[in-house]
């Protein structure tokens, strides 16, 4: 070896190992984390390079180097389950040339003539979460994920709430038998239009957002408690078996026997024989991959036989019958032309750059999220810049870079609104948060809607007839806008042309009936009055606290415009809000934010006018055993309902609370309690059940 040589491998071997240590980093994030760093592009780059110095330099290759591993370890938190058979991975092709090599090598494998044909079956590759469902007798008991390939997490109880996974299998006819142990392997993902959705929400309540589909299905399975998976919809199509299916000769087979048991499977399967049909496939999937109501990366090409499967056998990481032929990544260049702010219904102000059109992916791109403001300037983005678009897992429009040639002649960094552009109030971003909010509440045209269906909700002024329905109704007509109008609705419609009876779904008696309602919440206590004004924080139990320190509305009001004036954190007034129970830093900030705005002050001096606010008189309570201590209920009530066991330990002195900690004293457990049950056997907290408690209350 000479020193070119030498220093070769030297330097090779120093790559390699920078190479494996990001590979191992990103496997974690990706696989383990849900929260990959980079792109799928940059991590095949990754993989390839280290793939090829192996190749040179085969003596450097350690035995557990991570280009022959699966996937990554699994999270503590969940139970183990070793696969019986591996789930591996797929060899990944970039270029025909790639794929016609694939066939070129399985030929050989299968000693078969240059010119014979292959049936290779051709599939959309679904850019989600596998996973590995086990039937015993027809049964559903198990779900798991890949993990590392041999060992995955046991995640059952969130695989049952996926509403296309059969939790028994039906046979199709008498002569239909499956078999006692049946492993049925697939991909959970999340639906795009589901996936916006989600993220949008997650973006008003200041959340991290999900990077892409595939993350956010990942997060939903990887829930402890089944409830959150089960309010995401999530799909699982089936993809194979890992189970012998007799009389079965080829994976198409095993695949319509799979339907017939009641799976879904990805649409756009085929059959293919020459590499010619295999491109034609790849490049019409390709074509419609935007349109496609699920995000996929590319399409997987595997031998139809399942004897050729067996005899072409496995590498290290992957069967050789098999291969993926990945999609490019859909990026684009253009100009960033203005940088504007959405407020959502929820107040969130959401920066969007305005773009000069451009085609990533076969879709028209004009606008972008950015995030917030953390993301405009980490990525340091501003109005003119020639920046680098992506749709994020195919959906969501993103800013990635700017281009450093575009760098040299710039306008000035972009100065995050201080107050809200729809209504001019003050914009406010809490520590901690990643989210700047408008603080208009029912100024903003926004967030109004919302903020009046929670006025009027069963907790707040609980107002018959006048439901979210209604408001969207009365909205629509441009009756009702501001919490004042509801009282003023009456009066109003006697003078109209078009009154309320003579609407599609009204009538005389309905008209009358919810007028009557109103009229009766026209008197209303004090705790219920300031939580139904939405300030943000301000629940139930605070609103109540801060009712009884404050005894009537005109001594809070008061007091709340002595604070607005010093406008200080370090007042006196400050720190007396602060000192009342349950109100802390945070919610004190709140109250400040809500009263320095003129237009709340108005609304709330007029609501004062037009109701009667009944001061909240503090209880004498007798001495009990549960005078001065805390409360939790947790899990389903059965023989009550959640407020009137409020009530009952309130009557008795106690403090109840809504999180669990070291200063818990009582936790009351109904069914299907979860984590707080469990953190509170760890704390020492007594623990109740519902009958133990009602005994309890009635002795």
């Amino acid at each position: 070896m000479d020193l070119f040589e030498c220093q070769g491998e030297q330097e090779a071997k120093k790559e390699l190992e920078s190479l494996y240590e990001k590979i191992r980093y990103h496997n974690k994030l990706y696989h383990t984390l849900d929260a990959p760093e980079i792109s799928d592009a940059e991590y095949d780059a990754l993989f390839h390079r280290a793939r090829n110095l192996e190749k040179q330099y085969p003596h450097l290759k350690p035995l557990d180097t991570p280009t022959e591993s699966v996937g990554s370890t699994v999270q503590s938190k969940f139970k183990k389950v070793t696969h019986n058979t591996p789930m591996l991975s797929l060899e990944n092709a970039f270029s025909d040339e790639d794929v016609a090599a694939f066939l070129t090598r399985s030929k050989k494998l299968l000693e078969l003539e240059s010119k014979a044909t292959i049936e290779i079956i051709a599939e959309p590759k679904l850019d989600g979460l596998s996973a590995s469902l086990t039937y015993k007798n027809g049964q559903l008991i198990l779900g798991s994920t890949r993990g590392d390939g041999t060992t995955g997490e046991d995640i059952t109880h969130n695989i049952k709430t996926i509403r296309n996974i059969p939790h028994s299998l039906q046979p199709t006819d008498s002569s239909d038998i499956f078999p006692e142990t049946l492993e049925v392997r697939g991909e959970i993902f999340l639906p795009k239009d589901d996936f916006l959705k989600l993220n949008k929400e997650r973006e008003e309540k200041g959340l991290p957002l999900f990077a892409n589909p595939r993350n956010a299905a990942a997060g939903s399975v990887r829930q402890l408690h089944s409830s959150i998976t089960k309010k995401r919809p999530l799909m699982f199509f089936a993809y194979s078996t890992a189970s012998s299916l007799t009389s079965l000769e080829t994976h198409l087979e095993s695949l319509d026997r799979l339907k017939a048991w009641g799976f879904s499977l990805a649409p756009d399967i085929k059959r293919c024989t020459t590499l010619g049909d295999i491109l034609d496939y790849y490049e019409s999937i390709n074509q419609k991959r935007a349109s496609l109501p699920y995000d996929i990366d590319g399409v997987v090409y595997k031998v139809n036989a399942l004897n050729y499967q067996t005899k072409m056998g496995f590498v290290a990481r992957a069967p050789r019958w098999a291969i993926a032929h990945k999609f490019p990544a859909e990026r684009a260049i253009t100009t960033l032309n203005d940088i504007t702010i959405q407020v959502g219904r929820t107040g969130v102000l959401t920066p969007v750059a305005e773009l000069e059109p451009v085609n990533v992916g076969g879709v028209m791109v004009s606008r972008a999220t950015l995030h917030n403001a953390d993301e405009i300037e980490r990525k340091d983005v501003r109005i003119s810049d020639t920046v680098v678009i992506q749709r994020a897992g195919d959906v969501i429009p993103q800013v990635v870079e700017v281009l450093e040639d575009s760098k040299k002649s710039r306008a000035e960094p972009f100065v995050f609104p201080e107050k809200c552009p729809v209504c001019g109030s003050h914009a406010l971003r809490e520590d901690g948060e990643v989210a700047t909010r408008c603080m208009g509440g029912f100024n903003c045209a926004a967030q109004t809607k919302e903020k009046l269906k929670h006025f009027v909700s069963r907790t707040a002024f609980d107002i018959e007839g006048l439901g979210g329905r209604s408001i969207d109704f009365f909205w629509d007509q441009n009756l009702i806008r501001s919490p004042l109008d509801i009282f003023t609705l009456e009066e109003r419609d006697a003078q109209s042309i078009t009154p309320l009876r003579n609407f599609a779904n009204w009538g005389n008696k309905s008209a009358l009936n919810l007028f009557q309602s109103i009229d009766e919440k026209r008197t209303i206590s004090f705790d219920r009055f300031l939580f139904a004004l939405g300030i943000r924080h301000v629940g139930q139990v605070t609103a109540k606290m801060l009712a009884l320190h404050y005894q009537t509305p005109e001594k809070w009001v008061e007091e709340m415009h002595v604070l607005s004036t010093e406008n200080s954190v370090m007042s006196e007034t400050f720190m007396r809000l602060t000192s009342i129970e349950n109100v802390g830093h945070i919610i004190a900030l709140s109250l400040l934010e809500f009263f320095k705005d003129e237009k709340n002050v108005c609304l709330l001096e007029d609501l004062l006018k037009a109701l009667t606010i009944i001061p909240l008189e503090r209880e004498e309570i007798k001495e009990t055993p549960l005078t001065g201590k805390t409360v939790l209920f947790t899990g389903t009530l059965e023989t009550m309902s959640r407020d009137g066991a409020k009530k009952q330990a309130e009557s008795m002195g106690a403090k109840v609370t809504n999180s669990i900690s070291a200063k818990t004293d009582f936790l009351i457990a109904g069914t299907k309690a979860g984590s707080k049950l469990e953190k509170a056997k760890k704390l020492g907290i007594t623990v109740l059940t519902e009958t133990e408690w009602r005994n309890f209350f009635e002795n």
